[in-house]
């Protein structure tokens, strides 16, 4: 073997890398056959957001990504890899607020058409800085196919999407519990929030008995601010500790008001005294069990986190300094029992890293259960199939046990609902266009919803969209769809690929993809992922330059 020495200028790939890639674009190598009679073999790359930068989990992808698209390019098949991506709503408009903050500035003051010209000005100066990336690692795209998620194209599919959904009555409007990002302000998905532990306290509460002169139940909750909407206790129905007083009444100390003793199977028997506070319009859990038990949904807090008026002395506090009163006053009445330390794991925003607060809010949903259904049976009958076939067992537990989709964000940056309210009759106008009058009245004076579409929600069209969908004529979409091989890392199993499988069956009638690859993460010295927020992305290009000059 040749020493490096050896090879000292006389090998250097950086004088002419460039120049070869070059060449390939210009005659066209990436570009599919014009050959009709071979194989097509289509790959979409996965969508990174168009304000990334190129780390070692794309270089990862990628790689594979092209040493299967060379490989059946070479074996003669006619093939497509489509680069692209994605306007990335949460994390683009949360760069442009700090844009605008460090300039005294808010997304506020400027107003929705000055605020997204700040955002497409944001996009063209640092989008597109991973796919010069991805040319210099050499990935055999077909560029001047790229597609961008805020494309009129693809926009225009999306709108298709939102409407041909809601005349099929699988998108509705409805108040119910959301995960609220505290700090973007807004709704996000079950799939966008991640738990860290943090310390706390476990305060135990006692809650008479209605009736009895010293009869109490004892409850144990990492939230007291709460329980001044409390409209049950629950206990386990196989808890021989308290079976009987299932069905009695309890006082709600400070507020001095009956509330039932429940049964519910949700109960933890082993978490603090085995009974619970249930506060449905604060907590995920409490609100289904709210449902199930019919009981009242009583706000204690407003969307900005502060106390409501059902104890004026701590009407307008923030919550944390209603805890504390709330504390000191339980104490003085003798409810309060006992304090531990306590550490537990508390929900996140995947993005800003936040905590998410549970709350009542009207959103617009998609009804899941049937598209997922469908999804997880062309798995199970072989249509698609998972490499490792281990991860199919993620897919179907999301799929099996699926919630409502949240779809709509409480963001500017990206695709606005196309719900237009009547400002005479109230009545909801869904239309890809703005009508010239209310279907209803009659009245033209219609206004369009605030509220941005989830980013994946446009992102589940990836497959079809880019290709041409909703215009089946198309002739990409006739040559390459469905597609062959998706790679992708697991983390994205729920987010990403459930989401594609229910909207390709939905409007294709067909898979997207025939394989699903799905490899492991590129992880720190800490096993951490790698992401911007972090700070701990390894930019492969720095990689490689070094190694050069060592």
């Amino acid at each position: 073997m040749c020493e490096r020495h050896e090879l000292e200028g006389k090998f250097e790939p950086q004088t002419f890398e460039d120049e070869i890639y070059k060449e390939w674009m210009e005659k066209g190598y990436f570009k599919p056959s014009e050959d009709k009679t071979k194989e097509p073999y289509c790959i979409m790359m996965p969508p990174p957001n168009v304000t990334g930068k190129l780390h070692m989990g794309h270089a990862l992808d990628d790689t594979i990504q092209d040493v299967l698209i060379r490989y059946k390019r070479m074996r003669g098949y006619r093939t497509l890899w489509l680069p692209g991506s994605d306007h990335a709503s949460i994390s683009t408009e949360m760069k442009v607020v700090q844009k605008l903050k460090a300039q005294g500035k808010s997304k506020i003051d400027l107003g929705r058409e000055k605020f997204l010209e700040e955002a497409w000005a944001w996009t063209k100066e640092y989008g597109g800085i991973i796919q010069k990336q991805q040319r210099k690692l050499g990935c055999s795209c077909d560029w001047d196919r790229a597609r961008f998620t805020l494309d009129e194209g693809m926009s225009d599919a999306v709108l298709e999407q939102f409407v041909k959904l809601y005349e099929k009555g699988l998108i509705y409007k409805g108040k119910r519990m959301v995960n609220w990002c505290t700090s973007c302000n807004t709704s996000i998905s079950d799939a966008e929030v991640e738990y860290k532990e943090e310390p706390s306290h476990l305060w135990h509460i006692r809650y008479k008995i209605t009736g009895t002169e010293n009869d109490y139940i004892e409850v144990a909750t990492t939230r007291p601010e709460t329980m001044l909407g409390d409209t049950a206790i629950a206990v386990h129905p196989k808890d021989e500790r308290y079976q009987h007083l299932v069905g009695k009444t309890c006082i709600l100390p400070i507020m001095n008001k009956e509330i039932p003793i429940i049964a519910d199977e949700f109960v933890e028997m082993e978490f603090g005294t085995g009974c619970v506070k249930i506060t449905p319009a604060h907590d995920m859990n409490d609100y289904q069990a709210g449902l199930r038990h019919n009981l009242e949904i009583i706000e204690v807090f407003d969307e900005n986190f502060k106390m409501g008026n059902l104890v004026p002395e701590y009407a307008g506090m923030d919550l944390i300094d209603a805890r504390k009163e709330i504390v000191k006053k339980l104490e003085e009445i003798g409810a309060l029992v006992k304090t531990e330390e306590y550490t537990h794991n508390v929900a996140k925003c995947e993005r800003c890293k936040n905590t998410i607060e549970p709350k009542i809010s009207e959103q617009w949903f998609v009804s899941m259960k049937d598209l997922a259904k469908r999804a997880a049976d062309s798995v199970r009958n072989g249509e698609t199939k998972f490499v490792p076939q281990r991860y199919e067992k993620q897919y179907f537990h999301w799929l099996d046990n699926i919630q409502d989709w949240c779809i709509s964000r409480q963001l500017w940056w990206g695709h606005r609902i196309p719900a237009y309210y009547c400002d005479e009759c109230g009545h909801v106008n869904v239309s890809k266009t703005m009508p010239e009058k209310c279907s209803k009245c009659g009245s033209a004076k219609l206004k369009q919803d605030e509220d941005t579409l989830d980013t994946w929600f446009s992102s589940a069209l990836w497959p079809f969209s880019t290709l041409g969908w909703p215009n089946k004529e198309s002739q990409d979409y006739k040559d390459f769809y469905p597609t062959q091989t998706l790679v992708t890392g697991f983390d994205i199993i729920t987010f990403w690929i459930s989401r594609m499988m229910t909207q390709g069956l939905e409007f294709t009638d067909e898979v997207p993809f025939k394989d699903v690859l799905v490899h492991g993460i590129v992880r720190d010295s800490q096993g951490r992922k790698m992401s911007k927020t972090l700070g701990n992305g390894i930019d492969p290009l720095e990689i490689i330059e070094k190694k050069r000059n060592r």
